[in-house]
């Protein structure tokens, strides 16, 4: 009886307060029977009123929002990282209009001795089941040399006379067909779009599954390239997105039910946050945006900021007073909720549209994409929830017992105890901001800045066998980043013999770096001619031999379509130089400093290349460009957002003072999760580079309804009072939040995608650090400014 006596006094407690707060701004609001209403009241009071009109209205809107939402398709290619705007992507689709080419990948057949008869049939057959494969054309040094021997049959002798022909040149290994213990079988896919694309790989898997099945006498039949990464990421990704949405709709119920012991309120939760995400992926359908493994975090976003709205709406409406007009009381709740809640939906939707400033397409899209579905979160909270609210007859406390009947206790001890270690909790909020940010951009010749993870290769697990074999081959034989030098020849003078021979002395220098797996250029061809003739792999270097090499070339381009790869045979005018690079540049700059340096050398060598321009092109160049876009991603998207939060800060408060103490938990959390990413060897990716913006915009929300209270309680006395009453009004309702947005976002720990779990896990921690600081730091720094102390403030009570 005590216990349940002591409960029934703290929700009295509550609902006094709630009381006394009324009759304050119920003048304001002219909320009191019989007096005019303010237009903020009377809109909300038609809401409630007209709650099956409201309803009607969004139903007749769910079927459009349907379609569009369901045209929205996934792609991770790495051409779907630059915003088309970029010169670097415009450069490259102009190249590839000129030089179009199918996608590539690779199958690696394993034996301990692939030479050996048995295991040149099995590769033979192999290959000719790929060949039997619509739009595949597959090509190995087993090809090459049974053009040349027609009648090869894996004999002994032959199977001698094969192995001698393959790796008594090293042009095979340079193009991965021939490795240690391996044989390559590179495939051309000769495909139109993405659709088609993952038809051939599906193909190609149900041709080589007999292979791959039963191997021997090879030991492993493997699959690697680009497509395979990914057609995986995109199925993850997908696969992710339906096991962490069930999950999140799971913790909504249980979360729902113990806060407020009621399945009406869950009903109008669900009901209100179903509507939110349908229309937000409706905006993306409309917009033409595509789902990768960025824009995927969308709908977990929506979904955390919009049931935190209403988690906040809600709270108030349920501390209705005994014996008080439920109907009164929601015009109430709508009205005093409704500057702090768009202050901080207007603030998260500026901050993520902040996100256009990257190059990385997905990120822009996705900072449109969560601002929209903030918008749409704002009306669906302050006209849906209402009328669901009403149609449904939520329960307030006073008819239901709702959860967190204990907090007023701690708001009793947390004034106090937040006054006594004000000297101890802002210092050492600061000391670890501070750490964080040096572990973020480290320090000069002490500490590297955090490391940057660009490669799409890094975004599956490391543990996989795609992931395996893709970094084997790279070490090993060649390497699968492809950058294009695409050569500007004046006056259709490709074919002239200087220039090819200025071209084939700067492929041999950049293939004398050991970055540099493998170089395809034009005059690569004429080497395999002269090592399948018999004279050898090396082209003379005099300038005299190079006119007859020019003239057989030219007799190749009009007999061999295959040789029309490498030259704009229309023009003239244009020639590429294919890179394949293994890594270990200096970035983007570094990327395009090395091929320009060598350019440069070339035509220092061969005047003939002077007229002659080089542009670097290609997906190589894309995906360095990614981790040149990464930095200012964070930094000026971060400085944006908190700009943003800041103006609509300077709007709910008066205080200079507060509106920069508002932001104290938020960056807090922030810069010491940098610190965590950093001592637990998390890099910075195109997810991971997110968690400042996204939670700052989602962790504003406590703060902004935090201050908006704390302002309020300035009403009834110091900084105490205002404490207080700050806390017994918001307090519970940012634990709730909190939680909601911390089980959310952890809900992505169980994606199979590496980054995707370390930004939920990180986000996660990062919001209970910010609701940690909200009543710690917080309340300790308002003490110092103040200059109060606890005591001089009269008793709140009910």
């Amino acid at each position: 009886m005590g216990a349940v006596a002591a409960a029934t006094a703290e929700a009295r407690k509550i609902a006094g307060r709630i009381e006394v707060l009324f009759d304050m701004v119920a003048p304001h609001y002219a909320l009191r029977p019989g007096s005019s209403s303010s237009p903020g009241a009377r809109l909300a009071r038609a809401i409630i009123d007209h709650p099956w009109i409201v309803l009607a209205i969004w139903l007749l809107c769910a079927p459009g929002a349907a379609y569009f939402a369901l045209s929205v398709k996934s792609d991770n290619s790495p051409d779907r990282l630059i915003v088309e705007g970029d010169e670097d992507y415009q450069q490259t689709r102009a190249f590839q209009k000129i030089f179009p080419e199918g996608q590539y990948v690779v199958l690696l057949a394993e034996a301990g001795d692939p030479f050996a008869p048995a295991a040149l049939s099995r590769i033979a057959a192999l290959e000719q089941a790929l060949r039997d494969v619509p739009k595949v054309k597959p090509l190995s040094a087993l090809t090459i040399y049974r053009q040349l021997h027609p009648d090869f049959a894996a004999t002994a002798a032959q199977a001698v006379a094969f192995k001698a022909f393959a790796t008594g040149t090293t042009l095979f290994r340079k193009q991965g067909l021939v490795g240690d213990g391996v044989l390559g079988i590179p495939m051309e896919l000769q495909v139109a779009d993405r659709d088609e694309l993952q038809v051939v790989l599906h193909a190609v898997d149900a041709a080589v599954a007999p292979f791959a099945a039963a191997p021997a006498p090879l030991s492993a039949v493997r699959k690697i390239g680009g497509p395979y990464v990914d057609r995986y990421l995109s199925e993850e990704t997908h696969r992710s997105t339906l096991l962490y949405m069930p999950l999140f709709g799971l913790f909504i119920v249980l979360l729902n039910l113990f806060l407020y012991r009621s399945f009406r309120t869950l009903f109008a939760f669900l009901l209100t946050i179903a509507v939110t995400v349908l229309f937000t992926e409706a905006f993306a359908g409309v917009m033409g945006f595509v789902s990768t493994i960025v824009s995927s975090l969308v709908p977990l976003t929506v979904l955390i900021t919009c049931t935190s709205t209403l988690v906040y709406l809600h709270s108030l409406y349920v501390a209705c007073p005994s014996g008080a007009d439920i109907r009164e009381h929601q015009v109430f709740t709508l009205c005093n909720k409704f500057l702090p809640c768009t202050a901080s939906i207007f603030a998260a939707a500026v901050g993520f549209a902040a996100l256009a400033v990257s190059g990385i397409r997905p990120i822009r899209e996705m900072g449109y994409w969560v601002a929209a579905g903030m918008v749409v979160t704002w009306f669906t909270s302050f006209t849906l929830f209402p009328a669901l609210q009403r149609l449904f007859r939520t329960p307030p406390s006073s008819e239901r017992k709702t959860a967190g009947a204990w907090w007023p206790r701690i708001v009793d001890r947390l004034p106090g105890f937040t006054y006594r270690w004000r000297w101890v909790l802002v210092p050492g909020s600061i000391a670890l901001m501070l750490v964080g940010l040096g572990a973020l951009l480290g320090l000069p010749r002490l500490v590297e800045p955090m490391r940057l993870e660009t490669d799409s290769l890094d975004y599956i697990d490391h543990d996989l066998p795609l992931y395996k074999d893709t970094r084997r081959f790279e070490a090993t034989m060649s390497g699968l980043t492809v950058t294009e030098a695409w050569i500007h020849v004046p006056n259709g003078g490709a074919l002239e013999p200087g220039v090819l021979r200025g071209m084939h002395r700067f492929g041999a220098k950049l293939e004398a770096d050991r970055r540099v797996g493998s170089v395809m250029g034009p005059t690569t061809l004429l080497q395999w001619v002269r090592y399948v003739q018999g004279q050898g792999d090396q082209l003379p270097d005099d300038p005299a031999s190079w006119d007859k090499l020019a003239g057989d070339f030219e007799q190749l381009l009009l007999s061999r379509p295959e040789f029309r790869g490498s030259i704009d045979v229309a023009t003239l005018s244009n020639a590429r130089v294919r890179v394949i690079t293994r890594g270990g540049f200096d970035g983007y700059a570094g990327l395009k400093s090395f091929l320009a340096d060598a350019w440069a050398e070339a035509q220092r060598h061969d005047p003939a290349l002077a007229p002659c321009t080089m542009t670097v092109v290609g997906e190589g160049v894309l995906q360095a460009k990614i981790a040149h876009y990464l930095v200012p991603t964070l930094t000026e998207s971060f400085a944006i957002t908190a700009a943003v939060i800041f103006l609509a800060f300077l709007v709910v408060f008066r205080s200079p003072s507060a509106r920069l103490m508002a932001m104290i938990p938020s960056v807090f959390a922030i810069l010491v999760m940098f610190l965590v990413m950093r001592l637990t060897g998390i890099a910075l990716n195109v997810a991971t580079i997110l968690i400042a913006s996204t939670v700052l915009g989602a962790s504003e929300n406590d703060q902004i309804h935090f201050f908006y209270h704390f302002q309020e309680g300035r009403r009834f006395g110091g900084t105490e009072a205002a404490l207080r009453h700050a806390l017994l009004v918001s307090g519970r309702a940012i634990i709730f939040a909190t939680i909601i947005n911390a089980g959310g976002f952890l809900a992505l720990a169980l994606s199979p995608l590496p980054p995707m779990r370390q930004f939920g896990v990180v986000s996660a921690c990062a919001f209970l650090l910010s609701m940690i600081a909200d009543f710690t730091a917080l309340p300790a720094s308002l003490w110092l400014v103040s200059g109060d102390k606890p005591g001089q403030d009269p008793a709140i009570s009910a």
